[in-house]
C-alpha cells in the first residue's frame, strides 16, 4: 500500500454536516437491504462495489464482512487482501487506512471521534475526530478497541480485548487495558 500522509496525532473538530447526515441515511438504508443480507463469501465483489459507490477505497481483493457495521463508507481505505472481520464496528468519522495483508478480527471496534472534556457535552461544540491507520500486515484482535488518533505499526498484533490509545510500533504485541508492550514479533524478510 502506499505511503500514508494522514496525520494521527492531531485532532480537529468534528462537525456531522446535513449533508453528512443524508449520505449517512441513505447508507443505513442501502446497507440494511443489499449489504448485510449478503453475507458469504460468493456476495464478497457485491459488498465491495456497494461501499466503492459510496466512496469507499477497497481493493478488489479485500474483504468486509456483511455483519461489519462501517459508519461512514466514504472514510475508509483497504489495501489488498485486508479484512474486517464479522461484527466488527467501524466508526470512522475520520478516515480509517487498514492496510495490506491487516486484519481486524471478529467485533473489535475503530473508534475515530470522541469529545472533548474541556467542553460542554454536545455534538456541535465538543467533537473531537482524528484518523486510525493500521499497517500492512497488522492483525487487531478479537473484540480489541483502537482509539482516534492511533497507528497500528507493520506486521503488529493488537491481543484480543486490548484497548490501544496510543501508536503500536512496528513488530510490537500488545495487550491489556491499556495495552501495553509484551514483546517483539521476529518475522523473516520483515525488519
Amino acid at each position: 500500500m502506499m505511503k500514508e500522509t494522514i496525520d494521527t496525532s492531531r485532532r480537529y473538530v468534528g462537525r456531522v454536516s446535513p449533508a453528512n447526515k443524508a449520505a449517512r441515511a441513505v447508507w443505513n438504508v442501502v446497507c440494511f437491504l443489499l449489504f448485510r443480507p449478503f453475507g458469504t463469501k460468493v456476495f464478497r465483489p457485491w459488498r465491495i462495489l456497494l461501499l466503492r459507490a459510496f466512496g469507499a477505497d477497497l481493493m478488489w481483493d479485500s474483504e468486509v464482512y456483511a455483519s461489519a457495521r462501517v459508519w461512514a463508507p466514504w472514510n475508509l481505505r483497504m489495501g489488498h487482501r485486508s479484512c474486517l472481520g464479522p461484527g466488527v464496528i467501524c466508526y470512522n468519522q475520520a478516515p480509517v487506512v487498514v492496510g495490506d495483508d491487516a486484519v481486524v478480527s471478529q467485533y473489535a471496534y475503530l473508534c475515530t471521534a470522541s469529545h472533548d472534556v474541556d467542553k460542554q457535552n454536545t455534538a456541535s461544540d465538543s467533537l473531537v475526530i482524528a484518523p486510525i491507520i493500521i499497517g500492512d500486515g497488522a492483525w487487531i484482535g478479537v473484540r480489541a478497541y483502537v482509539g482516534m488518533g492511533v497507528s497500528i505499526g507493520r506486521a503488529a498484533v493488537v491481543g484480543a480485548t486490548a484497548s490501544v490509545y496510543k501508536d503500536v510500533a512496528d513488530r510490537a504485541i500488545v495487550g491489556g487495558n491499556p495495552a501495553v508492550l509484551l514483546k517483539i514479533r521476529m518475522l523473516d524478510g520483515i525488519g
